[in-house]
């Protein structure tokens, strides 16, 4: 049995993106929400570090773990909360070394890479118990990497329900704790 999306011929609004030709715009069974503000990071923001002078990934060990919110430093790899995260705990595992690409690290790097990401699931588990992750490394520009120049891995803690249309339609997210607060809990559970 199909379910009726509402998306039929004479929907509201139809009128004003469908077009003579017939392609997109074209009534079907989705509704799309467009998001046009984020062309903007699209077109410029992937390119905007390019080497390890001005790369906020190289910069950040230079500095303090509080001011940079870096909560554990490894021998080749260290680990940072996201300044945009898209869950409270949202961590980011990388290489000190400015590589672009999974391929670019050594074996060394590899495995304290892995180690760490592991290490920054346990410890979220046991600060904030989600019920699952993502992890993942987008590639390249066209693979969607908002620093393409330097490798970063994500580890999102998820929670049943945590996902929901209030940043795409008020370009909001809300976060429970301040990145500082956040940054403090998961160095002070950090083993070691």
């Amino acid at each position: 049995m199909q379910e009726n999306t509402g998306a039929e011929a004479g929907y509201p609004g139809d009128s004003n993106v469908t077009d003579e030709f017939g392609l997109a715009g074209v009534p079907d069974a989705f509704q799309r929400l467009w998001t046009p503000h984020r062309m903007a990071y699209i077109k410029g923001g992937q390119d905007q570090f390019k080497n390890k002078d001005d790369c906020p990934f190289c910069v950040g060990p230079t500095r303090s773990d509080e001011e940079s919110l870096i909560v554990y430093r490894g021998r080749t790899c260290y680990v940072v909360l996201n300044l945009f995260p898209y869950n409270p705990g949202h961590l980011l595992v990388c290489p000190y070394r400015h590589v672009p690409d999974y391929t670019d690290i050594t074996v060394e790097e590899t495995a304290e890479f892995a180690e760490l990401t592991q290490t920054a699931m346990r410890v979220l588990r046991k600060v904030s118990n989600p019920s699952g992750f993502n992890l993942g490394m987008n590639q390249g520009v066209t693979g969607g990497a908002g620093i393409a120049a330097h490798l970063h891995q994500h580890v999102v803690p998820r929670w049943g329900g945590d996902g929901n249309f209030f940043p795409i339609i008020a370009q909001t997210k809300a976060i429970t704790q301040t990145l500082d607060e956040v940054r403090k809990l998961v160095a002070e559970a950090w083993p070691g």
